[in-house]
């Protein structure tokens, strides 16, 4: 604990004790820092002493489960289960860095940097509510930078045409939607062929939860929907207003099994929205146009709640995607009629 001067002249210093916080002024910095200490020394066992690191998780998990969305809450009981149960049963008061590093240690050998990071962010989180004063300084292992060749766009494209999932398939590679974000499309979100991108839906544990809204501020924009996805649209059955009504799992298991039919490497589902920023890149559209289509955020785009229109200039970026896309989906269609 240190003490700060104050404009007053004066210094103050904060203590903390068992989620309690105090501050304490006087004339120097050793008073102040003498009468945080003796408070501290002097403050009794209160019941959150007893905890142990898998109740302080638990309970943590349990107040954000109605705040943060339901795959986030998975992927914390997962990180829970899967990473940081060996210290489930340790009292929270013989909790050190040592401890934890150790446990770190021990999972480098077994998981990777990624799983391990987001495991010691949900321990810390946990700790910073039920023990505050606690402070927890833990060296990570690196994340290795990963490069993952993807296939060509158009053998993709040759794969999917003509298939049953070649409306969800065109929608995350021609659009770079999502695949919660094409579970949660409906045909009454279309207007005037502009597709307004706002619910989603998830499966956790087996159940599928739809939401209204999306996995971002940046998420929720509008699309203008090129011609033959329009059609595929129009195909549907008119008492389908889902865009799609098959589960995640059953796309992606009809999206694998495309793959190693027409010869294809392995890729996912989500790879095609990675395929579709690609294709942006290699046309060349702006940063702040790219963003715009796909959702993605950035800390300058975060801070303002999504108010784009279609100008004239997103108008010929769409322009330029669709000519594209179209110049390929040609050749491919006249390939396959004329085999």
């Amino acid at each position: 604990m240190k003490a700060v001067k104050l404009p007053s002249g004066s210094y103050r210093c904060q203590a903390y004790a068992h989620g309690e916080r105090r501050s304490f002024t006087a004339p120097t910095k050793k008073e102040a820092e003498l009468l945080a200490a003796q408070w501290q020394n002097s403050k009794k066992k209160t019941p959150a002493d007893s905890l142990t690191v898998g109740e302080c998780i638990t309970r943590y998990i349990d107040i954000k489960e109605h705040i943060l969305s339901p795959t986030t809450i998975d992927g914390y009981r997962r990180a829970y289960n899967n990473s940081l149960i060996a210290l489930s049963d340790v009292p929270v008061c013989d909790i050190t860095a040592e401890t934890v590093q150790r446990h770190i240690n021990t999972l480098a050998l077994s998981k990777s940097p990624k799983t391990i990071k987001n495991a010691y962010g949900l321990l810390v989180s946990a700790l910073g509510v039920f023990a505050p004063e606690l402070r927890l300084k833990c060296t990570l292992p690196k994340v290795q930078k990963k490069f993952k060749q993807l296939p060509e766009v158009e053998t993709v494209l040759s794969a999917v045409i003509g298939s049953e999932i070649e409306l969800p398939c065109l929608l995350a590679l021609w659009c770079g939607m999502r695949l919660s974000e094409i579970r949660g499309a409906k045909k009454s979100d279309i207007t005037g062929g502009v597709l307004t991108v706002c619910d989603t839906v998830v499966t956790v544990d087996g159940r599928h939860i739809e939401k209204n809204s999306t996995k971002t501020i940046e998420s929720t924009r509008r699309l203008a929907l090129p011609e033959h996805i329009q059609e595929l649209i129009s195909a549907l059955p008119p008492e389908q207003d889902k865009l799609t009504l098959l589960t995640g799992q059953a796309i992606y298991k009809r999206f694998s099994r495309l793959l190693e039919r027409h010869g294809l490497p392995h890729i996912t589902f989500h790879d095609l929205r990675h395929m579709n920023a690609s294709v942006m890149l290699a046309l060349g559209v702006p940063d702040k146009y790219a963003m715009e289509r796909g959702g993605w955020s950035t800390p300058s785009v975060m801070k303002a709640v999504y108010q784009h229109t279609f100008t004239a200039e997103r108008q010929e970026i769409d322009s330029r995607i669709d000519s594209y896309f179209d110049g390929l989906l040609h050749t491919e269609l006249h390939t396959k009629f004329s085999e």
